[in-house]
């Protein structure tokens, strides 16, 4: 029977790095009193306005019962307006939302430029490859 060693495992290697990542982006992002998904809100809003709550849910990797919870708050909290009627809502960030996303991607790059400090331009590309043909191939044997 086969079995994983944690010690050579990437799976296992990709998880560590994943859950450091998560620790050091909380760490950047409470001092501007926002949490992981709420970044990743506010910065897929941003990126593509007036989305919709299953297409944003799928973006922020939750789901769209926990992202109708996450954009209420974030709308009370004045970052986030909802437009459109009945089911269909489309949700958009406000001025205050457009400065707390700035500031808050502007944290996570930070984090980004950490975690990659180590690594020449190059290294850094084969990654991004390499991770995206790992994604799509757990993509296409699903």
């Amino acid at each position: 029977m086969t079995r994983v060693d944690l010690d050579t495992s990437i799976g296992y290697a990709l998880k560590q790095t994943a859950t450091a990542l998560r620790t050091a982006m909380e760490a950047s992002l409470r001092p501007l009193g926002l949490s992981v998904p709420q970044y990743s809100c506010l910065e897929i809003l941003d990126a593509r306005p007036e989305i919709s709550n299953a297409d944003l849910a799928r973006g922020v990797f939750v789901t769209r019962q926990a992202m109708h919870q996450l954009l209420g708050g974030l709308q009370d909290a004045g970052l986030v307006s909802a437009g459109g009627q009945g089911r269909i809502q489309r949700y958009s960030l406000t001025a205050e939302g457009r400065r707390a996303v700035k500031a808050a991607s502007a944290a996570v790059a930070g984090v980004e430029e950490q975690m990659l400090s180590g690594l020449e331009a190059t290294e850094r590309q084969r990654l991004l490859g390499d991770l995206e043909r790992c994604r799509i191939a757990l993509s296409s044997s699903s």
